[in-house]
């Protein structure tokens, strides 16, 4: 069988997907059973980045091409590069000297730069240029004697790398009830910078809560929550009150695709389940359900949004209609050292990217 990509052309169905045993069929229910299909959803211009950057690194260096941590968080990205020659290892010591290695989006502290260059590494910095800005705050504001107050999740690996920029003048608040208790250093120098996809009502009422008791905070000179995590979040926002059901189809270690079940919740959906494949929905969900929102998180494939169509079309969701609220045409140039083909001439098709939707 194979699957439209949404744009004219076909995907093949590949095994990496997994099929369910048995197909969905449909519940009894009166009036019309329909789809609200979110747009903007998938890919985000520094994941397409990412990806891509792996991709021009297995053609340029050739197998293995080792990457640290996931290039994303997504399962099915990771095991697609898995299978054309890509190792995914969490420490460089893991990595033979001399090897080609690939940081993955989410960014790295620079202790990591510096012990990939004293391993002899051909190191390819993948780092979506939105995280990058947040970096470059956090040395600006820490070189101005500022302590930041850094909202975000313990333990992810962009606020990993974020405070590794500035560790001495950092303090990770978690949510908005951390922001009750936590004790920054006495100064009047407090600013507040932001993982990039945290969600935006949340990180707003933790920034509440934080000046309350500090009036002087002050804000970054621009919003750190990326345009992709606002943008999805406002699309789901815009359809949960109409939807019985919302599926959000996204890794969980994605934290905007965790976010969109939470969002979707929160703004009027009777139930919302994140799923990494569409094998993974089950029949009881749609008991009672005539109105399903779909969305995925900004480092999901299109492809799995067609799987997810096609298996709930054989529950009796056949029609569908894309509410978008957003238009995205954002693309990054790929990583300085993947900018130029083996010949040292610039290869044109690095210089943008291939959003899918």
């Amino acid at each position: 069988m194979s699957i439209s990509n949404g744009s004219g052309g076909t995907l093949l169905e590949t095994p990496l997907i997994p099929t369910r045993a048995k197909k969905l069929h449909p519940e009894s229910v009166e009036g019309e059973r329909k789809i609200l299909l979110a747009a903007p959803r998938g890919y985000c211009a520094g994941v397409d980045r990412a990806v891509i950057a792996v991709e021009k690194a297995l053609e340029r260096y050739g197998a293995p091409v080792y990457v640290r941590k996931q290039i994303v968080h997504n399962i099915h990205v990771v095991r697609q590069l898995e299978a054309s020659g890509v190792i995914f290892v969490d420490e460089l010591t893991e990595v033979p000297t001399g090897s080609n290695i690939v940081f993955s989006a989410h960014g790295v502290s620079p202790m990591v730069v510096a012990e990939a260059a004293e391993r002899g590494l051909n190191a390819i910095d993948a780092t979506c240029p939105l995280v990058t800005k947040v970096h470059r705050e956090a040395i600006r504001f820490s070189g101005q004697d500022y302590h930041i107050l850094l909202i975000g999740h313990e333990g992810h690996e962009e606020v990993e790398g974020t405070m590794g920029h500035a560790p001495d003048n950092t303090t990770l608040v978690n949510d908005p009830e951390e922001a009750s208790r936590v004790n920054p250093p006495e100064t009047e120098n407090l600013i507040w910078l932001s993982q990039t996809t945290l969600s935006v009502d949340e990180t707003m009422e933790t920034v509440r809560r934080l000046r309350e008791r500090f009036p002087h905070l002050k804000d970054p000179p621009s919003d750190d929550i990326c345009y992709a995590t606002q943008n999805r979040q406002v699309a789901i926002k815009k359809i949960a009150r109409e939807c019985d059901l919302v599926i959000v189809v996204g890794s969980p270690n994605s934290s905007n695709s965790v976010r969109l079940v939470e969002v979707a919740l929160e703004y009027g959906a009777k139930a919302s389940y994140r799923v990494d494949y569409a094998s993974e929905i089950e029949q009881a969900w749609l008991v009672g359900v005539k109105t399903i929102g779909i969305t995925s998180g900004a480092s999901v494939p299109e492809v799995l949004i067609d799987h997810t169509l096609a298996d709930l079309a054989d529950a009796g969701f056949v029609t569908v209609e894309e509410i978008r609220t957003a238009e995205e045409d954002l693309q990054f140039s790929l990583p300085k050292e993947l900018r130029k083909d083996a010949n040292g001439e610039i290869d044109r098709s690095t210089l943008g990217g291939r959003n899918s939707s």
